[in-house]
């Protein structure tokens, strides 16, 4: 039995949440819906194995009820920041610019939140208005505001960027697109590596540009995501897929959807689902298992299937609304 709440009020109530929701039509995606170029690539990056994934695809595993499957991530992936404690971090310099406070007294809980997808097709959407009036909006990398408020809104609640954009981009330093809400950043480590090891040798080295933001930045929230979040979510996806998955980190989206579900009681995302407007390059990705990440959220989706197609938007319940039990 699982139960949703919002604000007090019951939602749902079923023993059987696969067949209460509102169900996609379409049959998942896989690897074969990829054009020829990218089915390529996708095998190429199954065989490089960058992070060492230590693990041997069984064959195609049960299909798990949207009930089961709500309950897995509540269980198994854990948001949690490096702190202060961690070594190495509390023997380097880096010791006195990590956040004293976790990243739970600064977010959350939430009523509806939307995620926001750095994505072309919201061009005149118009949906900017919408965004803003949730309680939070996270965003992600690099995408702007300014001169698209009309299509995304302009608050910025959490900013998830990855660790290439730290260490990469001229204006992280400047740019005050990254000065707004609460700041995250995640770096892929080794499959299950220890911070120590990872510390020596990450997959991008951003420590330098952390500690010039912080310094300049003392009172804005900046936070490192800890390494193990992204792999428990990566074997949640491969777990429930049909097919081999790249044995690469989970998407940023991926993550900042499982983010915002642990601080919202429901989240509302845009245009991770595409819509109509998409381009499909995009949308199915190689890198990262973005096919299977999409295959998960359209199973768990609370919305209409006409939003999807007309808007991208899809709904998600958040963990804190969740019951999960027998």
């Amino acid at each position: 039995m699982i139960q949703f709440h919002f604000k007090g009020i019951q939602l749902y109530q079923c023993s059987h949440l696969y067949y209460s929701m509102p169900l996609i039509t379409e049959s998942p995606s896989s690897s074969k819906n990829l054009i020829p170029r990218l089915q390529t690539i996708w095998k190429n990056y199954l065989n490089m194995n960058k992070y060492k994934v230590m693990y041997k695809w069984p064959g195609p595993r049960v299909k798990f009820s949207a009930e089961a499957l709500l309950c897995h991530p509540q269980d198994h992936v854990k948001i949690s920041v490096m702190e202060i404690t961690d070594f190495p971090f509390n023997t380097s310099d880096l010791e006195g610019y990590l956040p004293q406070e976790d990243i739970t007294t600064k977010a959350g809980p939430w009523g509806i939140c939307a995620v926001v997808s750095p994505a072309g097709s919201l061009k005149s959407s118009q949906l900017g208005r919408e965004i803003d009036d949730h309680n939070a909006v996270e965003r992600f990398n690099g995408a702007p505001t300014v001169k698209f408020q009309q299509d995304v809104g302009t608050k910025t609640t959490i900013r998830l960027v990855n660790s290439q954009l730290v260490t990469t981009e001229a204006g992280f330093l400047k740019d005050s697109l990254y000065n707004e809400g609460i700041l995250s950043v995640w770096d892929p480590s080794v499959y299950h590596s220890d911070i120590p090891k990872w510390y020596r040798n990450p997959d991008y080295s951003y420590f330098n540009n952390f500690k010039s933001y912080r310094k300049l930045y003392l009172h804005q929230p900046f936070y490192i995501l800890k390494l193990q979040m992204p792999w428990e979510l990566w074997d949640i996806i491969r777990e429930i897929s049909s097919e081999q998955i790249q044995p690469n980190s989970p998407s940023s989206g991926m993550l900042g959807i499982i983010i915002m579900m642990s601080l919202c009681d429901l989240v509302v995302i845009y245009e991770f689902l595409p819509s109509k407007y998409f381009n499909s390059a995009c949308t199915m990705g190689t890198y990262h298992p973005l096919i299977f990440e999409k295959n998960m959220v359209k199973h768990l989706n609370l919305g209409m299937n006409e939003d999807i197609y007309l808007l991208g938007k899809a709904m998600l319940p958040g963990f804190q609304t969740i019951r999960c039990g027998a």
